[in-house]
C-alpha cells in the first residue's frame, strides 16, 4: 500500500513533458515491450526506497492503454509491495513517450530514451526531469558492459550517476 500512495504522490507533482535534451526512441513497438521487466538500476526516491527484487509488468488494457504493475520487496517490512497504474501514448504509438498514472487523472512522463530495438532486452527510462532514471532488463542480471553503457550515457545526459542504486534482484 505504501508503494501505491507514494507513486500517487509522484504523479500528483509530475507532468508529461520531455526533459530538455532527451528524446524518446522512435519506431517503438508496444507489443514487443509488453511483459515483465526487471529493475537493474534507478535513482533513489521515497516510493522505491528500501525495495529490492523490483519488477514492472506491462499488459494491454481494453481501452488501448497499458496496465502497469510495479512490484518490489520491502527489506524493512519483509513483504512484497505493489502498485497498479495505467499508461497511454503522448505523441503516437511508435514513439517511446507515454504518460503514466497510479492515481486518478494525474499523469507523469514515462520516456524510453534508449532501447535494444533488435530484441527489446533492455531499456533506459526517465520522466519529465533528470531526477528520475531507471534501467530495466528482461533478465534479472545484465553484463558489466551494459551497466557501463547505462552509467556512461546517463552521465553524458546529466543524471546524478553517483546516486544510482544497483538493485538487488
Amino acid at each position: 500500500m505504501r508503494l501505491l500512495v507514494i507513486f500517487s504522490l509522484l504523479c500528483l507533482s509530475a507532468c508529461t513533458s520531455l526533459p530538455s535534451g532527451i528524446e524518446p526512441v522512435k519506431s517503438f513497438e508496444l507489443p514487443r515491450y509488453l511483459g515483465t521487466w526487471y529493475e537493474i538500476a534507478r535513482l533513489d526516491h521515497s516510493f522505491e526506497r528500501g525495495l529490492s527484487q523490483v519488477t514492472a509488468e506491462y499488459q494491454m488494457r481494453e481501452d488501448g492503454g497499458v496496465k502497469v504493475t510495479n512490484r518490489g520487496f520491502s527489506e524493512k517490512e519483509q513483504v512484497f509491495d505493489s502498485a497498479e497504474g495505467k499508461a497511454y501514448f503522448v505523441d503516437g504509438d511508435d514513439i517511446g513517450h507515454l504518460k503514466v498514472s497510479f492515481f486518478g487523472p494525474f499523469y507523469g512522463a514515462y520516456v524510453i530514451y534508449e532501447l535494444d530495438q533488435d530484441n527489446y532486452q533492455y531499456a533506459f527510462i526517465t520522466s519529465y526531469n533528470r531526477d528520475y532514471l531507471w534501467f530495466l532488463s528482461r533478465t534479472p542480471t545484465v553484463s558489466e558492459a551494459l551497466k557501463q553503457k547505462f552509467s556512461e550515457q546517463a552521465k553524458q545526459l546529466g543524471f546524478a550517476t553517483d546516486e544510482i542504486i544497483w538493485v538487488k534482484q
